[in-house]
């Protein structure tokens, strides 16, 4: 009786985890990014991130992201883009800002949210890290939750054109001159697709083994500084 307790007791449990796992897919669709420089696919991550990722597909379900630029490049550190339109050389309109989800880590591939000083700033901003970018990561003795920048989800395919986007020339037009590329690197439009088998982005001590870091950028590597969240 005890061993057909247990059993049950196990069975209950493989279920209800299922059943979690697939709630967690549910909420966590995938993103296709599709810019004049190639495709960029990514896997959100819902379970650490959920206010993160909910703000995310709201824009994308708008289409806040479509039509507009790249407008941020700082080689070996990270690509941004999210309200930089070409019409108009303004940033879109966007909603109140969110809360900071920062706990994952800012490892190359990943894909956070940009921000200026003040913690719940984040709005459509985003950034994808193009290397292991560790001082951008929530300090282990916050226990407020004030430091870092939000990860919300990876690159799972199309890293080759994020790289592709980070070696394009760039000139001192766009929000931020210096870092903007001097032929415009067009987000041409992001949707939700179904989502695939979950790989989820490595927490704060768990290093990511599947995607070495690249070598260390030079010293003399210019702007190093977190990306802020650009309202010009």
């Amino acid at each position: 009786m005890r061993n057909m307790f247990a059993a049950l007791l196990a069975g209950a449990f493989l279920v209800s985890f299922a059943g979690s796992a697939a709630s967690q897919t549910a909420d966590s669709p995938d993103i296709l990014i599709q810019t004049s420089q190639g495709d960029i696919t990514l896997e959100l991550d819902h379970a650490h991130a959920p206010k993160t990722v909910d703000n995310f597909l709201r824009y994308v379900s708008e289409g806040h992201y479509d039509g507009t630029l790249v407008y941020r490049i700082v080689p070996g550190f990270v690509i941004q883009a999210g309200s930089y339109d070409p019409a108009t050389s303004t940033m879109r309109p966007t909603h109140d800002p969110i809360p900071l989800e920062a706990g994952l880590l800012n490892t190359r591939g990943t894909i956070s949210m940009a921000r200026e000083n003040d913690p719940k700033s984040a709005t459509a901003e985003f950034f994808i890290n193009l290397t292991d970018n560790a001082r951008l990561d929530r300090l282990p003795d916050d226990a407020d939750g004030t430091t870092g920048y939000a990860v919300f989800g990876h690159v799972i395919t199309g890293m080759d054109v994020v790289d592709k986007i980070a070696a394009v020339p760039l000139g001192t037009g766009g929000p931020m001159p210096g870092a903007f590329p001097t032929d415009p690197v067009k987000i041409i439009k992001v949707s939700e697709i179904a989502s695939g088998p979950a790989s989820a982005a490595p927490a704060a001590g768990e290093p990511d083994a599947a995607t070495p870091p690249p070598a260390a950028p030079p010293a003399n590597t210019p702007d190093q500084s977190p990306p802020p969240k650009s309202n010009q």
